[in-house]
C-alpha cells in the first residue's frame, strides 16, 4: 500500500463511492417499482423491464448480491480513506476517515442515491439491471449462493420458513385505493364507474329490484280492454303475464310484438298467450356481478326475483345493474319520480317504499342496511308492529315520524337528523 500513489488511492476511493451509490440505487429502485406497471411493460415487452421483472422473481439473489457488493464497495473505502487520512494526519488519521467516510457515504451512497431511486425507480432501475443481471449470472454460485445458504440456514434454525411465498392477490379494498390515488390517469368518472363494478360484490338483486307490489303486469283475468289500455299506455317494453297473481305467471311478454295485432284489433286472451316467452327466474340474494352473468349468458333482460318457497319477491332487470355501474341513462318517467321532498324546515318526506342503499347513496345517510331493503321494512321491523300515522321513533341519528299509512305499508315517513340514542315515542 505504500507503494501507490495518493492520486491512485484517491481515485479508487472515489470509484467505490460510486460503486456503493449504484447499489444502494439498485436495491432501493427495484424494490419501489410499481409491480402492476412492471407487468404492463413485460407485456409490452420493454427489455429493462423484463430484466428487471427476472431480477424480482428471485429477491434473495439480487438483494444478497448488492448487499455483497456494498459491503465490499464500503468496506474498501474505509480502508483507502484510513490509509490517506494516516499519511495527511499521522495518528489522528484514523479518527478523521471514521467521520469523515461517513459523512461521505450518507450522503453520497446513501441518502441521495436512495432518495433518487425512490423517486425516479423505472429510470434507475432498468439501466441497473442491464448491469446486475449478467454480473450476477457470473458471480452467484462462488459468491452470492454461499452466503444463501448460510443465511438460509440461520433463518430455519429460530424455526422461519424460507420457502418462497407467493405472490400477494390484490384485494377489493386495495383496489379501491388504487383508483382513487389514479389521479388524471383515470378520468374522475371512470374512477366512478370502476368503484361501481367492484360495489357489485357488495350488493344483491334485493337491493334494486323492483318490490312484488309495484310489478307492473298483464292480469289475464282483466277484460279484455283493459288488457288492450295497459298495453297501450305501458311505460316497460317487457311484462309479466299472470293469472289473477303474480306468483301466477305464464311468461314475459315483449310489447313490440303485441302492436301489429292491436293495430289490426285482432289481439285477443289467446293470441296473447303464443306471444309469451317462458319467464326467468332469478333467486333472491343473488349477487349483482352474478346475476350481471346469469343475465349475458341466459341473454335475457328481465327476470323474477323468487324467495326459498318459490314467491314472487320483485323484479330486476338488466338495465337495473347496469345503472349501478354507469348511472342513470333511463328514458322511463317513472325513473325520475324522487323519493325524498326536502322540507322548508330542513326534515324530508320520504316514500316508504325507497330503498335503504339509495337513500344512503343519494342523502349520504348512514340508515342500515344489513336487513330491510326498504324505509317501510326498516321501520315496521323496528317497531315490530304496523305503524299508524302520528307514530314517531329515533334511530340512531334519525327521527322517523310516520306521516301516512296504506293498508300495511308506510306510505310516507318525515326524516329529520337528531344525534342521540334509539329510542321509540
Amino acid at each position: 500500500m505504500e507503494t501507490i500513489s495518493t492520486n491512485t488511492l484517491l481515485i479508487a476511493l472515489v470509484a467505490l463511492v460510486i460503486t456503493s451509490a449504484f447499489f444502494s440505487a439498485a436495491e432501493t429502485s427495484l424494490i419501489s417499482l410499481n409491480r402492476y406497471r412492471l407487468r404492463h411493460l413485460v407485456r409490452a415487452k420493454h427489455p429493462g423491464a423484463m430484466r428487471a421483472a427476472r431480477l424480482l422473481e428471485k429477491p434473495d439473489r439480487f438483494i444478497g448480491f448488492i448487499l455483497l457488493g456494498n459491503n465490499f464497495a464500503n468496506t474498501a473505502a474505509s480502508v483507502i480513506a484510513t490509509l490517506l487520512s494516516q499519511r495527511y494526519f499521522d495518528d489522528f488519521g484514523l479518527a478523521i476517515a471514521t467521520g469523515l467516510l461517513t459523512f461521505v457515504l450518507l450522503v453520497f451512497s446513501e441518502v441521495t442515491p436512495k432518495t433518487l431511486a425512490a423517486l425516479r425507480p423505472e429510470r434507475v432501475a432498468f439501466p441497473a439491471a442491464y448491469v446486475i443481471e449478467p454480473i450476477l449470472r457470473v458471480v452467484y454460485y462462488p459468491l452470492v449462493w454461499p452466503t444463501g445458504v448460510i443465511a438460509n440456514g440461520l433463518l430455519r434454525v429460530f424455526g422461519v420458513s424460507v420457502k418462497r411465498q407467493p405472490g400477494q392477490m390484490i384485494t377489493h379494498e386495495e383496489l379501491r385505493t388504487i383508483l382513487s390515488e389514479a389521479g388524471a390517469l383515470i378520468p374522475g368518472r371512470g374512477q366512478e364507474m370502476l368503484t361501481a363494478v367492484l360495489d357489485l360484490d357488495n350488493a344483491s338483486v334485493n337491493d334494486i329490484m323492483v318490490p312484488q307490489t309495484e310489478i307492473v303486469g298483464i292480469d289475464l283475468d282483466d277484460d279484455l280492454d283493459v288488457i288492450i289500455h295497459k298495453l297501450s299506455t305501458a311505460e316497460h317494453t317487457r311484462l309479466p303475464v299472470y293469472h289473477a297473481d303474480i306468483n301466477n305467471v305464464l311468461g314475459m311478454l315483449h310489447v313490440r310484438h303485441a302492436v301489429p295485432l292491436l293495430a289490426k284489433t285482432e289481439l285477443t286472451k289467446e293470441s296473447l298467450t303464443t306471444l309469451l316467452r317462458d319467464p326467468y327466474f332469478v333467486p333472491e340474494g343473488t349477487p349483482l356481478n352474478t346475476q350481471l352473468v346469469n343475465f349475458q349468458r341466459a341473454k335475457w333482460r328481465i327476470g323474477l326475483v323468487v324467495d326459498e318457497y318459490g314467491d314472487v319477491t320483485g323484479l330486476v332487470t338488466l338495465e337495473d345493474i347496469l345503472e349501478e355501474i354507469v348511472g342513470e341513462f333511463t328514458t322511463d318517467p317513472a325513473a325520475h319520480i324522487k323519493d325524498v321532498y326536502p322540507q322548508e324546515d330542513g326534515t324530508f318526506l320520504v316514500d316508504g317504499g325507497a330503498t335503504l342503499r339509495d337513500l344512503n347513496k343519494q342523502m349520504l345517510w348512514e340508515l342500515p342496511t344489513d336487513g330491510p331493503k326498504t324505509l317501510n321494512g326498516l321501520i315496521v321491523e323496528y317497531l315490530e308492529d304496523i305503524p299508524v300515522p302520528g307514530t314517531s321513533m329515533r334511530l340512531g341519528n334519525y327521527i322517523i315520524e310516520i306521516v301516512q299509512t296504506q293498508g300495511k305499508l308506510v306510505k310516507i315517513a318525515r326524516l329529520k337528523l337528531h344525534p342521540g340514542p334509539s329510542s321509540i315515542a
